[in-house]
């Protein structure tokens, strides 16, 4: 609870050894425990002295710390390496043991040497490259699941580890003591599907969670043969038990997640990303344009409309073409009915392509309209500018590059400035976010924020079956 440790102080013998199973306890669930224990005198050690036990041989079995002080003078730098120890790294018990004739013996203060108090535990973070590959197999898994456990808890790592599942819109499932992280009632919790997830998941990433018993070892029927495990933990010993982990993160759960949010935000955006990111400053009551492939399919299901009549999109039809028509439309009923409302228009790249010539009429009427053009480099799926120079290498892009991919790169940006209107050209999270405030509250123009996005980002996890389908 408050991440420094309990004290029990307890008689020797049947004392300590009622005691035993709370230390194993706190020491099999890495609570931070000092257990001070009474014992017989020492020049009665093997005499029969009552309630005589090698008391500091048994508690080894159930603590990471267990000694006794050699004299008076020893005691302060004793009790700080137990204190100290049932902190630092992965918590658990300590025993001291306090034979009779210490307690009665005096001694000179001056010669008793004192020792600071420990300092809080050093805070310890994963090496750069295995964060990268961990991004990187999260990124690319098609079912991921996030499961938090009481390290998690522990470390007070929930601002970092919520962030990180509603940034990724990634399904999470507690363990025991680590419910409470993130709230039960959060739409991401599959606790009640829990078989289910544990079983089509095909990445799942261990906040602070071991692979016991309450978890299946991580071994099939439960789990998929092929899932892939990253593990995040403080203790090096826990990594690879009972399963081979894809990657592993050595370090504090909160620093790690931090790590691992910023090296995400590092990486070229997706959809989620993005919509993340729009979602958290639209205003309730504004006009959501959707006109796209997987941006408007993805878009519908994390844009939130909080009002009738204020989302349309391609509709029935699926007609490409019809966005900034729709934003028009929609800005000169908003002119008339309520004239601070704004629209946003979310256009992927390809969809702009068929009319995005209408911004000089946006422009023309100075309509309050926030065009995002999600960019991908493509229709679906499209290359990076490297890639698409080295396809270059190979002869004429006519013929080398794929039909429905698109010049990387393009500054869609730069039409709207072409007619008076504010244009950004926006890579990361952070600039996503300082652009959108920034259009949002300036009334006075249009704005198109062109948003670069991962070329190869598709839509995950779900599928839709008349867009894949390729033989009937």
């Amino acid at each position: 609870m408050s991440k420094r440790p309990g004290v029990c102080l307890v008689t020797s013998g049947p004392g300590l050894i009622n005691a035993l199973s709370g230390m194993a306890n706190a020491n099999m669930n890495c609570w931070p425990l000092l257990v001070i224990g009474g014992s017989c005198e020492r020049s009665q050690e093997t005499m029969g002295a009552f309630q005589e036990l090698p008391q500091v041989e048994t508690c080894r079995l159930y603590s990471k710390f267990s000694a006794r002080p050699s004299s008076i003078q020893a005691i302060p730098s004793i009790i700080e390496k137990a204190v100290r120890s049932s902190m630092y790294g992965r918590p658990g018990a300590c025993y001291v043991d306090m034979p009779a004739d210490i307690v009665d013996l005096k001694v000179n203060v001056s010669s008793i040497k004192y020792v600071e108090c420990c300092m809080p535990p050093p805070v310890s973070m994963a090496e750069g490259s295995a964060v990268c590959m961990a991004a990187s197999v999260l990124r690319n898994a098609k079912q991921p699941l996030i499961i938090i456990g009481k390290g998690a808890a522990y470390a007070r790592a929930e601002e970092a580890v919520r962030k990180l599942v509603e940034q990724c819109k990634l399904p999470f499932l507690p363990t025991p003591m680590g419910k409470g992280v993130i709230p039960d009632n959060h739409p991401n919790c599959v606790g009640a599907a829990r078989s289910r997830a544990l079983q089509l998941a095909d990445v799942i990433v261990l906040f602070g969670a071991r692979l016991n018993w309450i978890l299946h070892f991580g071994l099939p029927p439960r789990f998929r043969p092929d899932v892939k495990f990253i593990q995040v933990d403080i203790c090096a010993e826990e990594l690879g038990n009972n399963v081979r982990p894809a990657v592993t993160l050595l370090g504090d759960i909160n620093a790690v997640t931090k790590q691992e949010l910023a090296s995400k935000n590092s990486l070229p955006m997706n959809y989620f990303t993005v919509f993340y990111h729009v979602q958290e400053q639209l205003p309730k009551d504004c006009f959501v344009v959707s006109e796209g492939a997987n941006t408007m399919d993805i878009g519908r299901t994390v844009l939130q409309n909080y009002l009738p009549r204020h989302r349309l999109d391609a509709g029935t039809f699926g007609t490409m073409g019809v966005g900034l028509g729709f934003a028009i439309a929609a800005a000169v009923v908003a002119k008339d009915r309520n004239p601070g409302q704004r629209v946003i228009c979310v256009e992927g790249d390809s969809a702009f392509g068929f009319s995005g010539l209408e911004v000089e009429t946006i422009c023309r009427y100075n309509l309050p309209i926030v065009l995002l053009v999600v960019n991908n480099n493509g229709i679906y799926q499209g290359f990076n500018a490297d890639t698409w120079k080295e396809m270059l290498k190979f002869g004429d892009a006519t013929f080398v590059a794929p039909p429905l991919s698109l010049l990387p790169n393009a500054h869609y940006e730069q039409v709207m400035t072409a007619f008076g209107g504010k244009g950004y050209f926006v890579q990361t999270p952070e600039e996503l976010q300082k652009c959108l405030s920034q259009s949002l509250a300036d009334t006075t123009k249009p704005s198109l924020i062109n948003i670069m996005i991962e070329p190869q980002a598709t839509r995950k996890p779900q599928e839709f079956h008349w867009l894949t389908r390729s033989n009937i």
